[in-house]
């Protein structure tokens, strides 16, 4: 079901992600936990292993978005430091992530210090990464099957909420869920490209918004669990 490495890859992969580190902090990632944390997850893991070892070995630790299965992506690098950046989590702060797909934003969040709630609404995903991420050592997350436009309003509420996939709009279920000075970082758009919007709640109904860039993102579903 999952990849496993040599003594001899680990070395190669380890060389990768300190490169990958020096090329996020040249495109503007300063965020040191953040960076750490890109340096520490073994990205190569994260794939379906049917799509072939070798195309890998070549591509895990380049900056592009790559296919995981039930036509979902692994995001880009710079865009996975970015969302994490812009939530600016604290050590034990609880996050809500909509939008699990392999798990690699996830093991960000916990490699970050934050309690971690995912949800997944593609059940083939949902079945997999809720048992990789133990397997590779990420098991203190709260795995959850259901639409992410709904939340988890039996969690809530929650200090940071992070959607990993091209929004419509910002469900208005997500924003009753995030607690007051909380941050939600979320994309939105319908169409190739969506815009990075961040919004700090500073009252029960007022929030501090910024549209910060252009990225692109598989487009978030919604009514099929």
């Amino acid at each position: 079901m999952f990849y496993t490495v040599s003594k001899e890859d680990e070395y190669l992969f380890l060389g990768k992600r300190k490169r990958l580190v020096e090329q996020l902090r040249v495109k503007g990632i300063s965020n040191s936990a953040v960076l750490s944390a890109i340096e520490k997850i073994p990205r190569h893991l994260f794939f379906d292993p049917s799509t072939g070892r070798p195309a890998m070995l070549e591509h895990a630790y380049s900056d592009k978005a790559l296919p995981i299965g039930a036509g979902q992506t692994i995001s880009h690098p710079f865009t996975v430091a970015f969302q994490t950046e812009k939530l600016e989590i604290e050590k034990g702060e609880k996050i809500l992530e909509i939008g699990t797909g392999c798990g690699y934003q996830t093991a960000m969040l916990v490699e970050m210090g934050a309690k971690v709630f995912t949800i997944e609404r593609q059940k083939t995903l949902y079945d997999k990464t809720k048992l990789f991420l133990p397997y590779i050592g990420y098991q203190t997350i709260r795995f959850f099957y259901g639409d992410g436009y709904k939340g988890l309003p039996q969690h809530a509420p929650f200090d940071k909420i992070i959607v990993t996939a091209g929004a419509p709009y910002i469900p208005n279920d997500l924003l009753v869920q995030l607690k007051v000075g909380g941050i939600i970082v979320i994309p939105i758009g319908e169409g190739e490209q969506q815009e990075m919007n961040v919004l700090k709640k500073i009252s029960d109904q007022a929030f501090e918004k910024q549209v910060i860039g252009k990225f692109k993102f598989v487009p978030m579903l919604q009514n099929k669990v």
